[in-house]
């Protein structure tokens, strides 16, 4: 067995640090269940408290573990509303654990820290804080399951139209103002029903675009309603068509080709590996399409994804790349794609302000968390965007825009992250 990289032995030891903050959470409010149970008189009342909290604790894991096929030695979960609930109380009653955590570890310190007062006054401070402290923490426990509640019920329904002017580099004149609409990761399932996505088409097509993109992941598992969604898509109206590649979840449902299938049989085009030249006010340009390549690191660093598809890049008119995952950008920069649009992060799906810098959790699998990235065209795909940028800081850009994505993936919840159309409006650098 070959030995851990540096980078694989981060993400082993974060999984596992994980996965016992995540035991303790549940060990933490298990308890306060418990106790809540035990402060009651009535024996009756005591028995149902108790009862209903080995209840939920217990319908939890069922919805969590019982739901779990394994593809190819790979555990993912089906998207059932059991598992998407599960998730949902999960990750909130870790964040609130945490939030009570960190209340309790100020006020340790604080404690600590202080000095002695008489006896008469230190008893009524005592009392004073630990009436203070029980309410804050009550209020940091509070504010993750109302973040949560938020997130599911509101944030992840309220569909945004972010408008984007991209300046290309060698944009020819008659492909100056082209307009591109993109979607992506809808992840129909039970937490994104043909509604949901009908509403997203109706908004796409009010837009108007020259083209529409579908960049992925329109499903989340196998036996999710993939022809259901593509039918919806197959609503969207372009002059230039609708085109569209696979994302990861494609390729653990293992529906790839019937995705492309489909999308054939509804009129759309899903491009694998393939490009096609498409010509706006007599201007052609290029448009490839790559199904999901995965993330490979070594040494520390990533290793390029397209290497397979580099024939396919054309030097006489502009490229545009659609590949679901972002972290092929390098290499479509350095392959000499103008243009590359992806999906996959979904913003994060949650975003913090933290001292006026925002945290992201796909900041943790990639730098190009959503929105626009630029390095320069043509620039070696093993440099960082800051090392090629200091070597040729006037040098033409390649452009990726990451699309923030339309459903859920885990909890279903979106907080700061709005799902997301994007529409383009190209301009000449």
């Amino acid at each position: 067995m070959p030995p851990l990289s540096s980078l694989s032995m981060f993400s082993l030891l974060a999984g596992i640090t994980l996965l016992v903050l995540v035991v303790l959470s549940e060990r933490y409010w298990f308890l306060q269940g418990w106790r809540l149970g035990a402060r009651c008189k009535q024996p009756g009342l005591r028995y149902l408290i108790r009862s209903a909290t080995v209840l939920i604790f217990g319908l939890l894991v069922v919805g969590l573990f019982l739901d779990i096929p394994l593809w190819r030695s790979r555990i993912m979960w089906r998207s059932s509303k059991g598992t998407a609930i599960a998730a949902l109380w999960i990750s909130s009653a870790l964040l609130a654990y945490l939030a009570v955590c960190a209340v309790g570890a100020i006020a340790w310190v604080w404690r600590k820290a202080r000095r002695e007062a008489p006896s008469a006054e230190r008893q009524a401070l005592d009392l004073h804080r630990r009436h203070f402290v029980h309410g804050v923490t009550v209020l940091a426990a509070a504010l993750p399951f109302g973040g949560a509640a938020y997130g599911f019920l509101i944030g992840r329904e309220r569909f945004y139209v972010r408008e984007v002017e991209l300046p290309i580099s060698g944009l020819p004149p008659a492909l100056e103002g082209m307009r591109i609409t993109q979607l992506s990761d809808l992840h129909m399932s039970s937490y994104f029903s043909p509604a949901d996505a009908r509403r997203a088409v109706g908004m796409a097509n009010e837009l108007n675009a020259d083209m529409v993109v579908v960049t992925g992941d329109f499903i989340t598992a196998a036996g999710d309603p993939l022809e259901t969604c593509v039918a919806e898509l197959s609503q969207l109206r372009a002059p230039l068509g609708v085109w569209g590649c696979n994302g990861n979840h494609e390729i653990y449902a293992h529906v790839q080709a019937e995705a492309a299938r489909l999308f054939h049989r509804y009129g759309m085009y899903l491009l694998r590996q393939e490009r096609v030249e498409l010509v706006h006010h007599g201007q052609p340009f290029n448009l490839i399409g790559v199904d999901y390549r995965p993330s490979i690191y070594e040494n520390g660093g990533l290793l390029p994804m397209l290497a397979d598809i580099r024939h396919l890049v054309r030097r006489d008119v502009p490229n545009i790349l659609l590949s679901h995952n972002p972290n092929t950008f390098p290499s479509a920069a350095e392959f000499g794609i103008e243009l590359s649009l992806a999906g996959h992060t979904h913003g994060g799906q949650v975003r913090v302000e933290i001292l006026d810098h925002s945290w992201s959790p796909a900041r943790f699998f990639t730098r190009y968390v959503a929105g626009p990235y630029r390095r320069p065209l043509g620039g070696s795909a093993n440099l960082s965007d800051e090392t090629l940028w200091s070597q040729a800081p006037a040098a033409p850009a390649s452009l990726i825009y990451v699309n923030r994505g339309l459903g859920t993936i885990g909890a279903p919840v979106r907080i700061g992250v709005p799902p997301e159309i994007s529409h383009f409006t190209l301009h000449r650098a």
